[in-house]
C-alpha cells in the first residue's frame, strides 16, 4: 500500500491592512486651479495617488468638498458660485424653513465674497427684520439702522436704549421671576458685553463675558427656546460676530447654537464654524466647552431636509476635525457613529421617493461618509457600528447612490475597514445582497482603481472563512465572468507598465510597495484563491482556461524580487486549484509548464516563495511525470533541504512532496542519498507532540520508503530504525503525548488530532517496523 499526499486547500485569508493595500489616511483633497473663465466652474478632479501620506499637507484645510454626483469639488475661487448655487437648489426645492418668527426678530447674513467669511450684521430694531446688503465690498460691521447713517455705530447708551425698548416689546406671558431673573442677572451681562465691544473689542474679556452669559442661561433653565428675550440676547451676539476673534467666533457659535437658532441664522452660524475649522490651529479651540457636541446635537436636533446646507457646512466641519486623533475620540465618545448613521438612514428614506431626491444630500452625504471612514479606523468603533446596523445601512447607501462615485468611494473605504474584523464580516453577510450590490460597483467603476481596490478587498475578507460567502458570490450570473475580465486587463495593464519602465531602464531595485494596479491584481487573486475552497468553485475554475492562463501569465511575467505579495498570492491561487485534478482541470493538462514556472521560484531567495511553490509540487508530484522533472531538475534536493527550516509549515509543504516521490522505487536511494530518512526522523523528533498533523504526514512518509522493505534495519539504518521505533512508542502514549502543557481546551483540541491524524497512521508503521526488524546485532565477518 502507498501513501499518495495531497494538499489541503490553502485559504488565501486576505493580508492586514498595512501588508495588502494601503488605506489612504484621510486628507483634505488637493484643489485644482480655479478656471479662468467667468463662470468659474470647479473641475473634476483626478483620483488621489494610491499612496497618501500621513499627516497634513499644509497649515490649512482644503475648501468644503461639495462634490456633486459627478465628483466636483469646491475651489477656493469659486466657494462664492457654489454656495449662491446650493441656495438656488434650496429654492428650487421649495424647502420650507421653519420658525420663520424668529427670523423676522434677529438674523444675521456672512456674504462670502472672496476666499474668506466676511460677516455682515444688519440689525433695524424698528422692523425687527434683516436686510443683505448689494453691495459685496462692504466694510465688516457695517450697521443698517433705520433713519441712522450707516457708517455711523450706535454709542453705548443708544445701545442701552434699545435694550430697554426691545424690553417693552416682551410676550406678556413671562413670570415675575422671569423677568426678576432677566434684569438682575442676564440683562447686566449683556450690557457688559456691549460696552465692553463699544470700548476696545478685547476678544478674551468678550469670551468671558459670554461664558458667564451662558453659565447664567443654563443655571435659569434658559437656553434653547426656553427664554422669552432669546431675540434680544441673539441681537447683542450677533453684533459681536465681526471682532474678528476665531476663539471669540467659536464661543459666539456655540451659545448661538445652543440657542436652538433657525433657517439662515443656523446657515450662517454653520458656515462660521467651518471657516474656523479650516485651519488647524484652531482645533484645540473644539476641544473645550462641548464644541463637538454641539454640532451634534445640531444633526441630531434640527431637520435635515429643511437646513440641508447647513448640514453640509456642519457635517464638512466635523469631517476636518476628524482627521485629529483627539478630536477623533471626541466623536466617538459623544455617539458620532450612533447620529451619523441615523441622519443617513433618514436621507436614504426620503430620497428613496424620486421626485423627492435632491442633489444638495448627495453633498451632505460625501461628507456624512468621510467622517465615518475616519471613526472606522478606531477599533474601538466596531461595536457602535455593528449596533447600529451600519454595515447594512452602508449597502443600501451603495445601492441607492451607486451613480455617485465619491459617494461609493467613501463607502467602499468604511467597508474595507470594517471587514477585517471577523464580526464585522458576519454581519455583512448576513445582508445577502450586499454581494449583488458589490458585484453591481465592479462593473459599473471597472477603470475607478481605488473604489475597485476596496470593494475587491472587502470580498476577499467576506470569503476568506465562510463558505456561505463563497458559493452566494459565484452564483450571482457574471460573478466570476467579471472578476476574470478584471484580472485580464489589469494583467495587460501591468505588463505594458512594467515594459515601459524596462524600456527606460527606469525597474527599481528591491522590494517597492506595490502599485495601484498591482495592488488590484493581488486583491483579485486573493478573491479567486478564496473562493476555490469551495469545492465546486474550485473545480470550475481549475476547468477555467481563462483563469489558469491568466494566473500563469502573472508567474511568468512578474518576478517575485519586483511584487512580492502578488506573486506569492498567485501560487496560492494555482495550489487551490491543483487540488481538483481531472480530466478537465487546465491545471493538470499544463503541469509541465507550471512546474517549470515554480522552478525558477525555487531559486529565489525567497522562503514564502519557496513554501508556496513547494506546496503546488505537493500537489502535481503525483504524476509521474511531474516527479521525473523533479529529480531531473535537483528540485529534490531542495525538498529535503527544508526539512532543516525549522519551521513546521515548510517541513509539512516537503513531506507532502516526499511522500509522492517514495512511491518509486528507483527515486528512494536519491531521497536517502540526500539525508531524508535522518531528518524526517528529526523532525517528528522536535514537532510531533506539538504537530499532529505533520507527524502523521512523517508516518505517511516512512510507510511508502519501507513499503517493499523486507529488513527495516537494513533499509533505514540501524541507528535510525531505533529512533524512530522509540518515537513511536513515546508519541502513541497518550499519557506522553498528551502532557499538562495544553491549556483544558486546547488539550481537547489535540486529542482530536492525535486521534484523528496521528494515531492510525503511527500505529500501522510502528505494527511494520516490527514485523520487518530484527533485534539482533549482526555477526562480525571472518578476520
Amino acid at each position: 500500500m502507498t501513501l499518495c499526499a495531497h494538499h489541503a486547500l490553502y485559504c488565501a485569508c486576505a493580508p492586514k491592512r498595512n501588508a495588502g493595500w494601503k488605506t489612504p489616511d484621510p486628507e483634505k483633497p488637493k484643489l485644482p486651479s480655479p478656471e479662468t473663465n467667468d463662470d468659474m466652474t470647479p473641475k473634476t478632479p483626478q483620483p488621489p495617488p494610491h499612496a497618501m501620506p500621513s499627516g497634513r499637507s499644509s497649515r490649512t484645510r482644503a475648501r468644503l468638498m461639495m462634490a456633486t454626483s459627478h465628483g466636483n469639488i469646491l475651489t477656493d475661487s469659486g466657494i462664492q458660485q457654489v454656495e449662491e448655487k446650493s441656495l438656488n437648489i434650496l429654492k428650487q426645492t421649495q424647502i420650507t424653513k421653519e420658525n420663520n418668527s424668529e427670523e423676522d426678530e434677529t438674523s444675521f447674513f456672512i456674504n462670502n465674497s472672496a476666499v474668506q467669511l466676511d460677516y455682515n450684521i444688519y440689525v433695524n430694531p424698528e422692523e425687527g427684520r434683516t436686510e443683505e446688503t448689494s453691495n459685496p465690498q462692504a466694510n465688516k460691521g457695517n450697521w443698517v439702522n433705520s433713519g441712522r447713517n450707516k457708517s455711523k455705530s450706535p454709542s453705548p447708551n443708544e445701545s442701552k436704549k434699545s435694550l430697554i425698548r426691545d424690553e417693552l416689546t416682551v410676550n406678556e406671558s413671562e413670570t415675575e421671576w422671569e423677568r426678576h431673573y432677566w434684569n438682575e442677572n442676564i440683562l447686566p451681562i449683556l450690557q457688559a458685553l456691549e460696552a465692553a465691544h463699544q470700548v476696545d473689542g478685547n476678544p478674551e474679556d468678550l469670551c468671558s463675558l459670554c461664558a458667564k452669559l451662558w453659565k447664567t442661561l443654563d443655571d435659569g433653565s434658559m437656553l434653547g427656546k426656553r427664554c422669552k428675550r432669546r431675540s434680544q440676547i441673539l441681537k447683542t451676539l450677533y453684533k459681536l460676530v465681526d471682532v474678528g476673534s476665531d476663539k471669540l467666533g467659536l464661543t459666539l457659535a456655540k451659545l448661538i447654537l445652543e440657542l436652538r437658532v433657525s433657517g439662515k441664522n443656523l446657515l450662517n452660524i454653520c458656515k462660521l464654524v467651518f471657516k474656523i475649522s479650516r485651519s488647524e490651529n484652531n482645533d484645540c479651540l473644539f476641544q473645550c466647552d462641548n464644541m463637538m457636541g454641539v454640532l451634534l446635537e445640531v444633526l441630531q436636533n434640527e431637520d435635515v431636509h429643511a437646513n440641508s446646507e447647513a448640514f453640509l457646512y456642519c457635517l464638512g466641519t466635523i469631517k476636518f476635525l476628524s482627521g485629529n486623533k483627539v478630536l477623533l475620540q471626541e466623536l466617538l465618545k459623544r455617539q458620532a457613529v450612533e447620529i451619523l448613521i441615523e441622519l443617513m438612514k433618514q436621507i436614504i428614506q426620503f430620497n428613496t421617493v424620486p421626485e423627492n431626491t435632491s442633489l444638495n444630500m448627495s453633498h451632505l452625504l460625501v461628507q456624512l461618509t468621510a467622517t465615518l471612514r475616519n471613526l472606522a479606523d478606531l477599533s474601538h468603533s466596531r461595536p457602535k457600528f455593528l449596533a447600529t446596523n451600519a454595515l447594512m445601512e452602508l449597502c443600501i447607501l451603495l445601492e441607492y447612490y451607486i451613480h455617485d462615485k465619491d459617494i461609493c468611494t467613501n463607502v467602499s473605504r468604511i467597508l474595507s475597514k470594517l471587514s477585517l474584523y471577523h464580526d464585522c464580516c458576519v454581519a455583512l453577510a448576513h445582508f445577502s445582497n450586499c454581494y449583488s450590490i458589490f458585484l453591481s460597483v465592479l462593473n459599473k467603476y471597472p477603470n475607478k482603481q481605488d473604489l475597485l481596490v476596496r470593494i475587491i478587498f472587502t470580498l476577499g475578507n467576506l470569503t476568506a472563512k465562510s463558505d456561505t460567502a463563497r458559493k452566494q458570490f459565484y452564483e450571482l450570473e457574471g460573478s466570476i465572468k467579471t472578476l476574470l475580465r478584471l484580472l485580464h486587463t489589469y494583467c495587460d495593464l501591468d505588463k505594458k507598465t512594467q515594459s515601459a519602465m524596462s524600456s527606460a531602464k527606469e525597474n527599481p531595485k528591491g522590494q517597492q510597495q506595490p502599485t495601484e494596479v498591482e495592488d488590484i491584481l493581488i486583491k483579485i487573486v486573493i478573491l479567486l484563491a478564496n473562493l476555490s475552497v469551495h469545492p465546486k468553485i474550485g473545480d470550475n475554475l481549475a476547468a477555467d482556461q481563462n483563469c489558469v492562463l491568466c494566473l500563469m501569465q502573472i508567474l511568468e511575467y512578474k518576478s517575485i524580487d519586483e511584487c512580492e505579495e502578488l506573486v506569492i498570492n498567485t501560487l496560492a491561487a494555482v495550489s487551490n486549484l491543483s487540488y481538483y485534478q481531472n480530466d478537465n482541470s487546465v491545471i493538470t493538462q499544463r503541469r509541465m509548464e507550471i512546474s517549470n514556472l515554480l522552478l525558477q521560484l525555487m531559486l529565489f531567495n525567497n522562503m514564502e516563495g519557496i513554501l508556496e511553490a513547494t506546496r503546488v509540487y505537493g500537489n502535481l508530484s503525483q504524476y509521474q511525470d511531474v516527479q521525473d522533472f523533479i529529480l531531473h531538475q535537483n528540485v529534490h534536493k531542495f525538498i529535503v533541504a527544508l526539512l532543516d527550516s525549522g519551521k513546521q509549515d515548510v517541513c509539512f509543504s516537503a513531506c507532502g512532496v516526499l511522500i509522492n516521490l517514495a512511491t518509486d522505487s528507483n527515486k528512494k536511494a536519491l531521497l536517502k542519498e540526500e539525508g531524508a530518512i535522518e531528518k524526517l526522523v528529526e523532525c517528528l523528533r522536535d514537532f510531533g507532540c506539538s504537530d499532529w498533523q505533520l507527524a502523521g504526514l512523517v508516518c505517511k512518509a516512512f510507510w511508502n520508503f519501507m513499503d517493499t522493505a523486507t529488513d527495516v534495519g537494513l533499509y533505514l539504518g540501524s541507528e535510525e530504525t531505533n529512533k524512530l521505533l522509540h518515537l513511536l512508542s513515546s508519541l502513541l502514549d497518550e499519557h506522553n503525548a498528551l502532557d499538562c502543557r495544553w491549556n483544558v481546551d486546547l488539550l481537547d483540541y489535540q486529542r482530536e488530532c492525535w486521534e484523528a491524524e496521528f494515531k492510525p497512521v503511527a500505529s500501522l508503521l510502528l505494527e511494520k517496523i516490527h514485523s520487518h526488524h530484527s533485534c539482533l546485532e549482526p555477526l562480525p565477518g571472518p578476520e
